[in-house]
Formats: C-alpha cells, sequence, structure tokens
C-alpha cells in the first residue's frame, strides 16, 4: 500500500536536507580507496595537475564561482558566511579552489536553494555543496564529485521524550518520525523503517522544531552531523539517541554538484584526490566534523 506523506510546507532553508537515495554512484571507473576521514578518492587521479585541469573550463574565466545554500548553516558554513572559509564545506571549497588554481577574489560565491540544485535547474555556478547525496537518480539530470565525505543517519528526540529509549531501529517503528523532503532520511523512514503513524516530510528546520515542540513527531531523521549540532545549538534539551547505517557503503556518501557532464569534474576529483593524499582533507574534516560523529549505534533489533 502507497503510502501518503503528510507534508508541512513552509518557507526557508533545509539545514537537514543533506541526503538522498541510499544508491551511491559516483560514476568512476577506477576503484575507490577509503581514508581515515572518512572520505574516498579515485587513485587514478592522486597527483594530477588540478589547475592546469581546469584552465577554459569554468563558467567566467579567471574565476570560480562556487554556490551554498540560502541561508547555509553550521558546521557546514559559519556565521552563513562562505568566504570566510569557516565551517567545513566553506573550507574544503577554498581549498578545492585552491587546488583548481583560484585564491582571494577570484572566488565568487552564489546562492541556491537545495531542490532546484539537485533537479539540475540551476546553472549559475561552476560547483555547489550542500552536502548533497550522490545517487543514480540525481546523476541523471546533474553530476558529481568523487565524494568528500560519509555520513550516517541519525535520530533526535527530546531527552525526556518519547523517543529516550529508542535503543534499536525497531523502536522506532511506533513512533511518530519527521525529516526533510527529497531525502534519504525521508526514504529511510518509508523503506525501511516504516513506521505505524505516517511520516512528516518537513520543508524547513523551524518546521521541524515547531512540530517537536508541539508533539506533532516525537523525533526526527536526518544525518548525524546535522543532528547533533540541532542538539547540540539549535533546540536545548534535546539528545541525539543514536546513529544507523544506509545501505553496503554505511551512509550517505557526499559529492560536489555540478551540471550534467561538466568538464571540470575531472579536475576537481583530482584536487580531492590531492587534498586527501595531503592529509589537508581529513585535517578539514576533523577541525570542522569532529564534534558532529559521536553516538551510539543502533542495531536493527
Amino acid at each position: 500500500m502507497k503510502r501518503q506523506i503528510l507534508a508541512l510546507v513552509a518557507a526557508g532553508a533545509v539545514l537537514f536536507a543533506a541526503c538522498g537515495d541510499d544508491s551511491t554512484e559516483s560514476g568512476d571507473t577506477a576503484a575507490p580507496e577509503t581514508t581515515a576521514g572518512g572520505t574516498e578518492t579515485t587513485a587514478a587521479s592522486t597527483g594530477g595537475d588540478a589547475k592546469a585541469c581546469a584552465e577554459g573550463k569554468t563558467l567566467e574565466a579567471g574565476s570560480l564561482t562556487i554556490a551554498t545554500g540560502d541561508p547555509a548553516f553550521p558546521p557546514y558554513v559559519i556565521d552563513d558566511a562562505p568566504e570566510s572559509g569557516q565551517g567545513f564545506e566553506a573550507a574544503l571549497a577554498l581549498a578545492v579552489a585552491k587546488e583548481l588554481g583560484f585564491e582571494g577574489d577570484t572566488v565568487k560565491w552564489v546562492r541556491t536553494s537545495f531542490d532546484t540544485a539537485v533537479a539540475g535547474s540551476d546553472t549559475n555556478f561552476d560547483f555547489n555543496l550542500q552536502q548533497f547525496t550522490i545517487n543514480a537518480d540525481r546523476q541523471k539530470v546533474v553530476s558529481f564529485s568523487d565524494p568528500y565525505y560519509t555520513a550516517n543517519q541519525a535520530v533526535l528526540g527530546y531527552t525526556d521524550g518519547p523517543a529516550k529509549d529508542v535503543k534499536s531501529l525497531a523502536d522506532l517503528k511506533s513512533l511518530k518520525l519527521g525529516a526533510a523532503a527529497g531525502t534519504t532520511s525521508l526514504q529511510y523512514v518509508l523503506d525501511v523503517i516504516q513506521p505505524e503513524a505516517e511520516p512528516f516530510a518537513f520543508n524547513s528546520n523551524a518546521d521541524a522544531k515547531t512540530a517537536l515542540d508541539n508533539g506533532q513527531i516525537d523525533a526526527i531523521i536526518t544525518d548525524l552531523p546535522t543532528a547533533l549540532f540541532i542538539s547540540a545549538v539549535e533546540i536545548e534539551g534535546t539528545t541525539v539517541f543514536g546513529q544507523f547505517a544506509l545501505g553496503e557503503e554505511g551512509g550517505d556518501q557526499w559529492g560536489l554538484l555540478f551540471t550534467l557532464d561538466n568538464p571540470l569534474v575531472e579536475c576537481t576529483n583530482i584536487a580531492l584526490a590531492n587534498l586527501t593524499a595531503s592529509g589537508e582533507l581529513e585535517q578539514i574534516t576533523n577541525q570542522w566534523m569532529g564534534d558532529y560523529v559521536e553516538a551510539p549505534l543502533l542495531p536493527e533489533s
């Protein structure tokens, strides 16, 4: 029986719209190597000249245009100022840009929504990063870089609320759950958790917080770093009760997003491989994400 998802639609950016389907294909022919930082790189790309590769391939000659959310949230971007390089994705973007030969005024920032970017509707950037999960459906309309981060899913609720006794995925079935529309989180709720109550799909973090406050939902399902940030900063009195892996890959693989078949993808993969080999990607990841990856792993039952 097909589920009818209860949707709460409101204006605002999607803090936890980081994820997509649980199919993660990067389209590379060489086997990826997993690094200590939880990322992967294609061995054949390591040691290449990303700057030379990028010449003549950017949207505007002599500059690189990077897109992020409007607004962009911590821990990915601090104070909604990606140009500062503060935050995981802001720092990563500038490190990739430097590998491609762009620094300072030659790097421009623009804003897009999450939904229009993954739909392939936006073309005003060289690459876009908003915790986009790489998946086969999206690859029909956009292209992705190799993964730069892998995130598990997590369950978040009030410390003394209905989700306080969750010890396994099976315990989630009796709860009223909410997740961001169009995400891996929501798909996981529908396909794997299959709760007894219909799940809610939210367009904004504000909607989810309001629903949690009002008892409309018992818990939020989202990616682990976002869940831990929400608990630590956004919603006082909440706890991340646990995390769970998705599929054989063990989580959502995030990639830089490009217009379909953009030739800059190859160059960016070289840049990511070089940053991985040098240890800089791991350093950036540890600096900005180190506080947002710890939570108990939930068994299935």
